[in-house]
């Protein structure tokens, strides 16, 4: 553990002061959480028409994830997170003041402005580091990102309880602190952007392993996030009062926040398909077992495979579509990876949801198998040897202009 607190120091100064910074930004994230209950409550919508706003936010974000590495391979990674940053800002400000027959399209360009900021924070830290080490750089921005959403969701209740608008203020604040610390300290050399390189479904074509591994995300991200869609349902209607869901949902952000980057750190020499054809095998082990013991101890058991196979795939995954982007497209890559990582959230209700109601007993045992036979596809595909650029390799840690 020694080892692994030195190689945190060893990160550049301005990756650290970015990771804090997403940790403020994340602590602050508490739009999107309450924004369908803000909806309904102080806006008079209905649930319906809460809903469709709130489906509209889903829509932007994932057009947002999709899109944002393209603005940043066009006009630098770093120039691009701090303007999704401030979009997003003043989309957070425009919330509580804004026509209720406007608040549908404030949310789609509030996902918008959101989704894109991710790719390119990805991008960020995939450029700061060699290779070998951007799977513990990026655990490390994820464990940041999730010590954050353990302190937000409890501040935000008491927040609306106290004024709703004040949601909107704190989350505008938070990701102006985020944007004014990449601004600040992410060196200058990534305001202007290398030439871009055209043509990346042809790069795409040339390495079919990425595409394999998009297709595998998506599939795994739709069983994930079940956890999220039905397994609240399953819960509830075995009986479990639902403080036991949250209280586990909890305890595995914790985990992730204590154990992902150490264990990024112990496997960074193993080969980056095998550890997330393992993680996704996890999860679907997860299910598995949830599938056989449908309450709430099979719940905990579940979750506890989920979890270890989440902190396995989803940072490998994240660092190894970026080590294969080639010159000039780091940002693409990272939005293509990110829109497949986020497919669940509109996939696994729709999907989760018409099965469960229908068919609750073959719900969690196909989840199994889909996640079980994507990683098994995973497993045995060529892992290769992806190497990053000689400007990335012997930059000393700093940045190449993107």
């Amino acid at each position: 553990m020694r080892g692994y607190w030195r190689r945190i120091g060893e990160l550049p100064g301005w990756l650290k002061a970015v990771m804090a910074g997403q940790l403020v930004s994340s602590a602050g994230s508490l739009a999107w959480i309450y924004l369908t209950l803000y909806l309904v409550q102080d806006r008079g919508l209905s649930a319906q028409r809460a809903g469709l706003a709130a489906s509209a936010y889903g829509v932007g974000l994932l057009f947002g994830n999709l899109s944002g590495g393209w603005v940043g391979d066009r006009f630098g990674l770093r120039t691009a997170a701090v303007g999704s940053q401030l979009a997003w800002a003043a989309a957070c400000l425009a919330m509580p003041v804004v026509p209720t027959v406007a608040l549908p399209a404030l949310a789609a360009v509030a996902g918008l402005c959101g989704g894109a900021s991710r790719p390119n924070l990805s991008g960020l830290v995939a450029t700061a580091l060699p290779a070998e080490r951007r799977r513990e750089g990026i655990a490390l921005s994820r464990s940041a990102s999730n010590a954050g959403f353990t302190i937000g969701p409890p501040l935000g209740g008491l927040l609306a309880a106290y004024d709703f608008s004040l949601v909107f203020v704190i989350d505008a604040v938070s990701s102006l602190v985020l944007a004014a610390v990449v601004w600040r300290y992410v060196p200058a050399g990534v305001r202007t952007a290398t030439a871009v390189v055209s043509g990346v479904w042809r790069a795409l074509l040339r390495d079919r392993s990425v595409l394999v591994l998009l297709g595998a995300i998506v599939v795994v991200d739709t069983v994930y996030r079940q956890l999220y869609a039905t397994v609240p349902l399953l819960l509830h209607d075995a009986g479990s009062p639902a403080v036991a869901y949250g209280v586990l949902i909890g305890l595995s952000s914790v985990i992730i926040v204590v154990l992902e980057a150490p264990l990024a750190v112990h496997l960074r020499g193993h080969h980056a398909l095998r550890v997330i054809a393992v993680g996704v095998v996890l999860v679907g082990l997860g299910y598995a077992a949830l599938g056989v013991w449908p309450v709430l101890g099979g719940a905990v058991v579940a979750a506890a495979f989920i979890t270890a196979g989440e902190m396995l795939y989803k940072p490998t995954a994240t660092a190894h579509v970026a080590d294969a982007a080639p010159e000039g497209m780091v940002g693409r890559f990272s939005s293509l990876y990110a829109a497949a990582s986020i497919s669940g959230m509109f996939l696994a209700p729709a999907i989760g949801g018409t099965v469960y109601e229908h068919a609750p007993r073959v719900l969690y045992p196909a989840a199994a198998l889909l996640a079980l036979g994507a990683g098994a596809v995973l497993y045995t595909r060529r892992d290769p040897a992806v190497l990053s650029s000689p400007a990335q390799l012997s930059n000393g840690g700093q940045p190449k202009a993107t």
